[in-house]
């Protein structure tokens, strides 16, 4: 079975579908309040898609991006750029009839991970399931890296209510 390429979807590239919402900004944890009202806006206009799916997916996102702001920017005290200028990301979160699709990048330090081993830690440790969990709860999770730049693409299918 062919993993689907989360980064296109059946009918137009990401960047290109109606029912998507893009934000760039500072890479801190405050940040992440505002990634969470935009997926109420998103869902807002969709109450067709099940709360499980939308949930999975959101917390799918929210854990990458929380990665991203614990993770990708540790040596940033050797930066040369100015305040808040190395630490930013930017987001694309969209809707298909079948869909929901997200695109995250960052000019963070390089991941070196393997997606297709992430698994649960040990019961006992304190970090390292938000990996898992998040490839787990969905269909497709694509990593790169190109140009110094961290590139994630999440993909989940979903039912609707009838």
């Amino acid at each position: 079975m062919t993993e689907p390429d989360p980064r296109t979807t059946d009918e137009l590239p990401l960047e290109q579908l109606d029912e998507r919402l893009e934000l760039s900004a500072p890479a801190t944890p405050e940040i992440l309040e505002l990634v969470h009202a935009m997926f109420e806006h998103l869902f807002a206009a969709r109450p067709d898609i099940e709360d499980v799916p939308r949930m999975r997916f959101e917390m799918s996102v929210i854990e990458i991006l929380s990665n991203i702001v614990e993770h990708a920017y540790r040596a940033d005290s050797a930066s040369t750029h100015g305040p808040g200028e190395s630490r930013r990301f930017a987001i694309t979160v969209a809707l298909t009839p079948t869909r929901m699709l997200a695109s995250l990048s960052d000019n963070g330090m390089p991941m070196s991970l393997d997606l297709e081993g992430a698994a649960m830690p040990d019961e006992l440790a304190e970090s390292g399931r938000g990996l898992a969990m998040a490839a787990a709860a969905l269909d497709a999770l694509d990593y790169s890296r190109d140009g110094g730049i961290n590139h994630w693409h999440l993909l989940s299918r979903y039912g609707v209510r009838e």
